[in-house]
């Protein structure tokens, strides 16, 4: 019980180390690049929904008030 015990703690000791090694180079690459991966995000959303929205010639049927008609009766 003793070795399984020990073996517990240095894995789990372990584990910290990595998760703390990992939050620092998170926290640069943050710092580098964040705000370039934002603009970038921005930029390539509204050239794809501009694109979307001028070219492709979809009919957004926004309101069908005046649109729909109604047809004659017939006896």
């Amino acid at each position: 019980m003793y070795r399984f015990t020990k073996a517990a703690v240095n894995v789990t000791s372990q584990a910290v180390r990595q998760v703390r090694h990992a939050s620092s180079v998170r926290q640069d690459f943050h710092s580098k690049y964040g705000n370039m991966l934002l603009a970038g995000g921005a930029l390539f959303c509204t050239s794809v929904w501009s694109y979307v929205l001028t070219q492709t010639g979809l009919t957004w049927n926004l309101s069908p008030v005046g649109k729909v008609m109604p047809k004659e009766w017939r006896e």
